[in-house]
């Protein structure tokens, strides 16, 4: 039996769980671009909209759940603690415990602030059932939005495109990354 990518993709493309791993694992990697492209192959009928919907939550969702608990590790290191004293880390803990869902729901919608702030919610032993339900309710409000603006103009390029859909489709996907970059970046330099 041949276990070569091309093949795999091919299983992929009869198996709904197949499809459904290779949409998380893409969301891993960069979840605009996997939820750009799993709208795109739901619009041309290569993906069922529920398999892609529900892998695309659970995939950003357990991605977060892994920002926080890199976050959990780090404080177990005690050059990690070391970085922030102790008063200024119990100060910001009293804070973001009543500020956590707000806090987690805000940095999904502001481009390059959840790395830093859900390592941080786990970092300082942010509530844990109050990070998950922001960070569900959060992904579900953001990921449906742009799910159904990428099936828009999904529609349109397979509509107007006809053999160019795919080269459209890969330009409307980097045109949201390096979007979401670029805001991040002068996040970065406004003051």
């Amino acid at each position: 039996m041949e276990f070569s990518p091309t093949h795999l993709l091919a299983l992929a493309g009869k198996s709904w769980l197949l499809q459904g791993l290779a949409i998380i694992l893409g969301t891993f990697v960069l979840e605009d671009a996997a939820t750009v492209i799993t709208a795109l192959s739901v619009q041309a009928g290569k993906v069922a909209l529920p398999v892609g919907l529900v892998s695309l939550y659970l995939g950003i969702v357990l991605g977060d759940l892994g920002l926080y608990g890199l976050g959990r590790l780090a404080d177990r290191f005690a050059w990690a603690r070391r970085l922030i004293p102790e008063a200024r880390r119990h100060m910001s803990r009293s804070w973001l415990e009543r500020h956590v869902f707000k806090v987690v729901f805000i940095s999904r919608f502001i481009p390059g602030a959840r790395l830093p702030t859900y390592t941080a919610c786990g970092f300082l032993r942010a509530s844990f059932r109050a990070f998950v339900g922001a960070a569900i309710v959060a992904t579900l409000i953001w990921t449906s939005c742009l799910f159904g603006v990428s099936l828009r103009v999904g529609k349109f390029l397979m509509d107007h495109l006809g053999a160019w859909r795919w080269a459209g489709a890969v330009g409307f996907a980097l045109f949201i990354v390096v979007a979401g970059r670029i805001a991040a970046k002068m996040q970065e330099t406004t003051p």
